[in-house]
């Protein structure tokens, strides 16, 4: 028996758990090739940016920037784009631009709990309704006859396809968004890692720089200088023809 027959002998539960099945795979994929873009390179991110730091700090924030299509780029430049910060604003852009990240990075997973949530209970909904089919044609006196038992049987049989195509579909969903949060679980201890070395990092030179001003260069917003303007060119005019000096026209 193949997947076309399965899915005409589950009974109508299976087209939205056609449906369901059709979500969460789109929504698996797009969150794996999110992921395989990011775990590679977020760890270093923040090693380039915080190394740079302990030197020069506009540096770290022109890393931070140029790096920011990752998650840890934006996470670290949010307050290294602020100018001169006190070490408590510098920690609250720190844990406004991670909530943000981790937030984002959830994207898809109402879609998976709810495909987790729903595909068993409409192959529980398909089987029922296939066993009510498949009882309510047997006729009282056909309860001793073989033929009556051996329908019955297979209008079992069939209707419990829609319980095992649903539990499928929400343990394949489950698993995948189960790696989707340890990802995402691993982010934030990454982010609070990157965060603290940082913000101590930046508490010290703060407290250097009260001690001794202007002997720490602390970092500012970063800006594009504009374009220099081009230089106009001027035309030397040439005197005309017909004109002549005061000494020709007297000979």
């Amino acid at each position: 028996m193949n997947i076309p027959e399965l899915f005409a002998r589950g009974g109508i539960a299976m087209w939205p758990l056609l449906l369901l099945s059709i979500l969460a795979v789109g929504t698996i994929l797009e969150r794996i090739w999110f992921w395989s873009r990011i775990l590679t390179r977020e760890r270093e991110v923040s090693g380039r940016v915080i190394e740079a730091a302990r030197r020069d700090w506009p540096a770290a924030a022109d890393i931070a920037v140029r790096s920011n299509m990752l998650p840890m780029g934006r996470f670290l430049s949010a307050p290294l784009r602020l100018q001169s910060p006190e070490p408590e604003v510098f920690r609250l852009a720190l844990e406004t631009a991670a909530n943000e990240e981790l937030a984002a990075m959830g994207k898809g997973d109402k879609i998976l709990e709810a495909v987790i949530a729903l595909s068993p209970l409409l192959g529980l909904l398909g089987t029922v309704l296939g066993l009510i089919n498949s009882l309510g044609s047997i006729q009282i006196s056909d309860l001793g006859s073989g033929d009556a038992t051996a329908g019955t049987s297979l209008g079992i049989a069939e209707a419990l396809i829609s319980t095992a195509a649903g539990l499928v579909i929400a343990i394949t969903a489950l698993a995948f968004y189960r790696l989707f949060q340890g990802f995402i679980f691993g982010q934030a201890k990454m982010f609070r890692q990157a965060g603290s070395e940082l913000e101590l990092l930046y508490r010290q030179s703060w407290a250097q720089n009260q001690e001794s001003p202007g002997s720490v260069v602390m970092p500012g917003p970063i800006t594009v200088p504009p374009p220099a303007p081009a230089e106009p060119t001027v035309e030397p005019v040439n005197p005309p023809d017909s004109m002549s000096s005061p000494e020709s026209s007297s000979l």
